[in-house]
Order: C-alpha cells, then structure tokens, then sequence
C-alpha cells in the first residue's frame, strides 16, 4: 500500500497582499459604478451611518470597505481632496 495516502496533506491558501485604503475606496467605487449605484451617494451613506449594507457586495466590495474603520475612511478622503484642492491653487 502507498504511504502517500496515509499522510494529511496541509493546504495553504493564496494569501493577498493587504489593499492600502485608497485601493478599497477605488474597488467599492468601481464596484459600485458597475452596479448602476451612485458610488458617492452610496459612500457617504455608509459613513454616515455605519450600514454595510449601502456598499454592494459585488466583487467582495461590502467585505472590502468592512476591513477600514469608518473615522480612517474618512481620513483618507478628506486628505486625498486637500491634496487635490491645494495641487489646483498652485
């Protein structure tokens, strides 16, 4: 009889590198836009409220936005149109 049978296989999942925030905003959004809801309609409802349920679940985007805390989501936002705003004055 082979040994090989008698031995537990380990199976190890592909891992993904963690996404930076601004890629989880990026994929909700897309997510979103492929849906037909209005990505920032839909945002802020979900900062707003807390409700995942503003974020679709399609290609995982509900999970996604879940990993980021609401108060960082917003950091990221408002540091992102700063950036924006202060690059279009000078």
């Amino acid at each position: 009889m082979n040994d090989k049978f008698n031995e537990t296989m380990r199976f190890d999942p592909l891992k993904e590198a963690p996404k930076t925030v601004t890629e989880i905003i990026r994929s909700v959004y897309t997510a979103l836009e492929k849906k037909g809801y209005d990505p920032k309609n839909q945002i802020i409802g979900y900062i707003l409220s807390g409700d995942p349920t503003y974020i679709t679940s399609h290609d995982n985007a509900r999970n996604m936005i879940r990993q980021i805390d609401r108060d960082e989501l917003l950091e990221e936002l408002l540091t992102t149109y700063l950036e924006v705003k202060v690059d279009k004055e000078v």
